[in-house]
């Protein structure tokens, strides 16, 4: 996958504002407890790095294959140099193995309304 320089959203004065990325899976029929327990292993490491604020995982009342990580962090640049991260040390091939198909990640800036 190819990593994209970020432009970070700010808001009327000037200051740098929070993304949201929301990570969207969908485990393999019979993967979904083991997805869960991998996914409860490694995000003490993803709430730790630099640049995260918060991972919430929810999972879909009428699809409960269905999991989206709703992540917020300082930059978008920030998600990304985590993602790389995760790529090298080889945790999104083991993360893939269990999914149906491609994960989809979504970006967006929070607004100060």
């Amino acid at each position: 996958m190819e990593i994209k320089s970020a432009i970070c959203a700010t808001n009327k004065k000037g200051k740098t504002m929070s993304v949201t990325v929301l990570l969207e899976v969908l485990s393999k029929p019979g993967s979904i407890d083991e997805l869960k327990q991998t996914l409860k292993a490694i995000l003490p490491d993803t709430r730790g790095y630099d640049g995260c604020i918060s991972v919430q995982v929810v999972l879909n009342q009428d699809d409960p294959l269905n999991l989206i990580l709703n992540e917020t962090w300082r930059s978008r640049a920030h998600y990304e140099k985590y993602f790389a991260w995760r790529a090298e040390t080889g945790g999104l091939e083991a993360l893939g193995n269990m999914l149906s198909a491609p994960p989809s990640i979504r970006y967006f800036d929070h607004q100060d309304i």
